[in-house]
């Protein structure tokens, strides 16, 4: 199955929207760069959130950065994942923004393959506070295999 038919399998669909403020993903080169992408789960890990909880809301994440790479690639096919930068709204204490940030990069194994297309590099970093209190912000850059 091509990660086009494993993501539409899980239920995951790619609505067109209308341009916003930001370009939510780029294009330059064979590469394409994504915007920070935040979680609809608000508040701080360490503090009323749970490590379920962020890993959810990092998958949120990764689902947002798949809409908006589909959009302006036109499939999630003939892509490589080469970069997650994950953000976490965390107390001081919290020591597991790595496995928060496991909910987007689990998906992103899934649908490319842990030791294909999907073994990816990716930063996992605690913030003191993030744009509208989201849990959980990720950036990512895919590579376009094929031009």
């Amino acid at each position: 199955m091509t990660p086009e038919e494993k993501a539409v399998s899980l239920g995951l669909s790619f609505p067109t929207k209308e341009p916003g403020y930001l370009n939510l993903c780029v294009r330059t080169g064979n590469l394409l760069i994504t915007s920070g992408h935040v979680s609809d789960l608000k508040g701080k890990l360490g503090a009323g959130l749970t490590i379920e909880q962020g890993y959810a809301a990092a998958k949120d994440c990764a689902i947002k950065i798949l809409q908006s790479v589909h959009q302006a690639h036109g499939t999630l096919d003939g892509l490589k994942v080469l970069k997650l930068l994950g953000c976490v709204n965390s107390t001081l204490e919290f020591t597991d923004q790595h496995l928060v940030i496991n909910g987007a990069s689990d998906l992103l194994h899934e649908l490319y393959g842990k030791s294909g297309d999907g073994f990816h590099a990716r930063s996992a970093l605690g913030f003191a506070a993030l744009p509208t209190n989201a849990a959980v912000e990720i950036e990512a850059i895919f590579e376009i295999k094929h031009i």
